[in-house]
């Protein structure tokens, strides 16, 4: 959205990818910004998994933030090799329950958003299964193929190609209902796992305290350019899709997932880093 964000502010927009520790330096370094409009936040999952995670943040989540809009959601889909027994999620569960203990599933690392989608999954079916964390979401598709584990949830575009290929088999997605990019595959939730429901999303936020007749100007700005054929096209590309919301919407959504994942952490057992 930023070259677009360019032509609609009529300000030029700088996309500096801040990475290190989750998210959490590039949350850090904006939420001790100057309250002005020109420092802003791309938000994602690891937004709000980050307090689950973690003992003491530098920041806090909700209250260090000023949302401006939600920018988009994208997809996940829970993969398996080839040769595996089961054909859908209801077969996944049951074969699962057969032989406690003796199954894996894959992750790019604890505390990842494929890490709690899965051990969502797990709690939500009764499963158990033995979580084996990688140190890239490459390296966790290539145990999958190897089989070093027998599931992966992880991000649409990321293995939509091996699906097609035949490197690996589409069991469902994780969204509440079929996702656009890929309508054949049906959801966990109504293929033997119903109201499971995970969505990968991002937002925008400036520092708390930033004016609110900034924060209005930029919602407007948002809202308009995810309307249009331009911006839609290009998110659809890297497999996700607009959605926009009022400053409060994003808030809440961000409280009720930062709940959310916390009761998950606490209940598979998870240290906080």
């Amino acid at each position: 959205v930023g070259d677009q964000m360019t032509k609609t502010l009529g300000q030029p927009v700088v996309v500096e990818n801040r990475v290190g520790a989750g998210g959490n330096t590039a949350a850090e370094q904006v939420a001790r910004s100057a309250k002005d409009g020109y420092t802003a936040l791309m938000m994602s999952n690891a937004h709000v998994i980050a307090p689950a995670m973690y003992k003491s943040l530098r920041y806090d989540s909700v209250k260090d933030f000023q949302m401006v809009s939600m920018v988009g959601t994208a997809g996940l889909m829970l993969v398996v090799a080839p040769d595996f027994p089961a054909k859908d999620v209801k077969g996944l569960i049951a074969h699962a329950k057969k032989n406690p203990g003796k199954l894996n599933f894959g992750s790019p690392g604890v505390g990842t958003t494929q890490h709690f989608s899965s051990e969502y999954m797990k709690q939500m079916a009764g499963l158990d299964i033995l979580h084996v964390p990688y140190k890239s979401t490459p390296a966790t598709l290539t145990g999958l193929i190897a089989g070093e584990t027998q599931m992966v949830i992880e991000l649409i575009q990321t293995v939509q190609g091996q699906v097609q290929a035949g490197k690996l088999r589409a069991v469902g997605v994780t969204s509440p209902q079929r996702f656009p990019t890929v309508p054949e595959i049906p959801t966990l939730a109504e293929t033997g796992l119903p109201g499971y429901d995970v969505t990968s999303w991002y937002g925008l936020a400036f520092p708390a305290g930033t004016p609110a007749a900034i924060v209005e100007k930029t919602n407007r700005a948002m809202r308009a350019l995810l309307a249009t054929d331009t911006v839609r096209g290009q998110i659809a590309k890297v497999g996700a899709l607009v959605k926009s919301s009022t400053p409060d919407e994003l808030r809440t959504h961000i409280v009720s997932e930062i709940d959310r994942w916390k009761a998950v952490r606490e209940k598979a057992g998870i240290q906080q880093q």
